[in-house]
């Protein structure tokens, strides 16, 4: 079967699996039409990178694992956690929860130890063969992070605390009381320096040092001429997306009016700014560094790359000149996106039953 292939400043971007590419026959229909189906070119010639690559309704949340051996998505309906071992192309379990997930971490070289943000105010945290322990926080959560030196669980939501869960000690912390009015959108830790940036409601980005426990300093982000400002924020926007560079220098900031603004760290004034072009949140921001091709060489001539992505589409594009590099529409609303570490696969969770996968040969090798 040949991949479906799109081509954009001749970037080539190959539709590896999804519910765009293959129909979708139920798995009783398929045991009782075998022989039938055995006949059928679309069918017998179709691709399935990972079998059973999905959820029964929609995928929230997928990370791949820091070895680059897994993956670990979440969904529903019934809310549940799948985990997919690359080595053997399949699924190696699936666990229910109780409720929806709103975002969660994998706090392990590979799969076994994960923390698990609910929408029911609860922190589940998981091994290898259960939920090990549950923790409730004050008030509904919208991000975490982890701080490894200090075995700090940081949980931001509908308050102006960032709740501190302590996994040593196993206790709650004194929380980081921010100045924002509204609430934490996002939460980033820098893994250069161990920075804590938090991306409020009201518009800004503030910066606490974990060592002192203070804010050391804020970041009040403006785009001009914006057509809808968000009332009650100071910017006319909320910040929804945040990501740091490796280097711990740079910062990519996501607002809700669909701007991304590239920051250095030692400057209050962005050096980038794009517009996504429709106007939705920013969901996703990615530093994207350049990888080695087979021979050695770089595979990329123009240097690292910012992947933004909304609910509608997922754009790259350089840092240093800003230029447009590819893009990537999948047929349905995207909640998260995962890049596969060291390859060009790129898997898109969204509202569909499949979970959209892509490859991108400029971006690194096949797996």
């Amino acid at each position: 079967m040949v991949l479906t292939a799109t081509s954009t400043n001749n970037v080539k971007v190959y539709t590896v699996s999804g519910s765009n590419l293959a129909r979708k026959i139920p798995d009783w229909l398929a045991r009782r039409k075998r022989k039938e189906l055995q006949k059928d070119i679309e069918w017998s010639t179709r691709i399935e990178l990972i079998q059973d690559f999905g959820f029964p309704e929609a995928a929230l949340r997928i990370k791949a694992t820091p070895d680059g051996t897994h993956c670990m998505a979440t969904g529903l309906y019934k809310p549940q956690i799948r985990v997919f071992d690359f080595a053997n192309s399949s699924m190696k379990f699936d666990r229910h929860t109780d409720t929806e997930n709103v975002n969660f971490l994998i706090m392990s070289e590979d799969w076994t130890k994960s923390v698990h943000l609910q929408n029911d105010r609860t922190l589940e945290f998981h091994n290898e063969g259960q939920m090990h322990y549950r923790a409730r926080i004050p008030r509904f959560g919208r991000d975490l992070a982890y701080h490894s030196p200090s075995c700090d669980v940081l949980v931001g939501g509908a308050s102006s605390e960032v709740y501190r869960l302590n996994i040593d000690q196993g206790r709650f912390m004194t929380p980081f009381q921010t100045q924002s009015e509204s609430g934490i959108n996002v939460v980033e830790v820098n893994p250069a320096h161990q920075l804590f940036g938090f991306g409020t409601e009201d518009g800004t980005v503030e910066f606490w040092d974990p060592r002192a426990r203070n804010r050391i300093g804020a970041l009040e982000p403006t785009i001009p001429n914006l057509l809808q400002p968000v009332a009650g924020t100071r910017g006319g926007f909320e910040i929804t997306a945040l990501d740091f560079r490796a280097d711990g220098l740079g910062a990519a900031v996501g607002t809700s009016s669909g701007h991304v603004l590239l920051y250095d760290l030692r400057q209050a004034r962005p050096w980038q700014i794009k517009d996504q072009q429709y106007g939705l949140p920013i969901k996703v921001l990615k530093w994207l560094e350049p990888t080695r091709s087979y021979s050695g060489d770089s595979a990329d001539t123009e240097g690292a790359k910012i992947m933004s992505a909304d609910s509608r589409i997922i754009k790259l594009w350089a840092v240093e000149s800003g230029k447009p590099y590819t893009s990537i529409e999948p047929p349905c609303d995207i909640n998260d996106v995962c890049v596969s570490p060291g390859t060009g696969l790129v898997y898109v969770a969204g509202e569909s039953s499949d979970i959209q996968t892509y490859f991108v040969p400029q971006l690194g090798p096949a797996p």
